[in-house]
C-alpha cells in the first residue's frame, strides 16, 4: 500500500537522511513535505491528506505532543524519531505506531513503515466492507465512499451523476461531490430508484427531469437548467419512464 508521508525535524541534515532512506528502503513510501516546526507542520497537515507522519519529539517552540493536541481527530498514523528514550511511554500514550531512536535504524525503519502499511490497508478493507454493506440498508439514502469516512445523502437530493474516469461527479442543487466510484458502481446502487441510464457519461434521477428534446437520442433538462445528451441506444429506456 503507497503512504503519502510528511517529516517533521528540525535539523535539516536528519531530515535528508530520513528522506534518502525511505526513497532507498521503502519504495511505497511518499513523502509529501517536510516541516521544521510544530506550526509548518500542523499547517501542512491541516491541507493534505497524509497516511503517515515521521514526527521528532524536541523541536523549536514547541514538541511533537503539542502538535498532536492540536490534532485530536486525526487519521494518519505516527512514527515518533527521537535521540531521547524517555518519551517512549508518552507516544504509547499518545497511540504512536512505532518509536524509532536515533541514529536510525534502517531494519527498524523498514519495520515501522510495514507495520503502518499493515494498519492502513486493514482500515481501508474494513471501511470498503461497511460502505458496501450499508448501501442497500438504509431506505432512501445512500452512502458515499470518502478518504475520511462517508457521506450519506437522500437518494431524491441527487439530480444526476456524472462519469469521470473511475470516479462519479454526484450533482446535487447547488453543489457537487466527487467520489472515487464508477458510474456502473452507482447505476447498481441506486437500480431500486427512478434513475436511469441516458448516457455512458449520465446517470439520471427521472424524477429531476424537466424536459426532453427531440433528437437521434435528444437530450433532457433537469431542475437545475442542466441539458444531458441521450445516446440513441439509451432513449427508448428513458422514455419508458414517461
Amino acid at each position: 500500500m503507497n503512504l503519502k508521508a510528511l517529516i517533521v525535524e528540525d535539523e535539516a541534515n536528519s531530515r535528508e537522511i530520513l528522506q534518502n532512506y525511505l526513497s532507498k528502503y521503502c519504495e511505497n513510501v511518499t513523502v509529501l513535505g517536510e516541516a521544521a516546526s510544530i506550526k509548518e507542520a500542523l499547517a501542512f497537515i491541516q491541507q493534505n491528506e497524509l497516511d503517515l507522519v515521521f514526527l521528532d519529539v524536541e523541536m523549536p517552540y514547541g514538541n511533537a505532543f503539542d502538535l498532536l493536541d492540536q490534532l485530536p481527530d486525526r487519521d494518519f498514523e505516527t512514527v515518533f524519531v527521537t535521540a531521547y528514550n524517555q518519551y517512549a511511554m508518552e507516544a504509547l500514550n499518545n497511540h504512536a505506531a512505532y518509536y524509532l531512536m536515533k541514529p536510525i535504524n534502517i531494519d527498524e525503519l523498514i519495520k515501522a513503515v510495514a507495520y503502518v502499511s499493515d494498519i492502513k490497508t486493514k482500515e481501508t478493507a474494513l471501511e470498503d466492507q461497511v460502505l458496501n454493506a450499508q448501501l442497500p440498508s438504509v431506505e432512501g439514502k445512500i452512502t458515499l465512499p470518502q478518504q475520511d469516512g462517508f457521506q450519506v445523502l437522500n437518494v431524491n437530493d441527487i439530480l444526476y451523476c456524472k462519469a469521470d474516469d473511475n470516479y462519479t461527479e454526484i450533482h446535487l442543487e447547488k453543489k457537487k461531490i466527487l467520489v472515487s466510484k464508477t458510474l456502473k458502481y452507482f447505476e447498481e446502487a441506486l437500480s431500486q430508484y427512478p434513475f436511469a441510464r441516458i448516457h455512458k457519461s449520465y446517470l439520471v434521477n427521472v424524477n429531476e427531469v424537466v424536459k426532453y428534446r427531440k433528437g437521434k437520442g435528444g437530450s433532457v433538462v433537469v431542475s437545475n437548467g442542466k441539458e444531458l445528451l441521450v445516446s440513441a441506444s439509451k432513449k427508448k429506456e428513458l422514455l419508458a419512464y414517461f
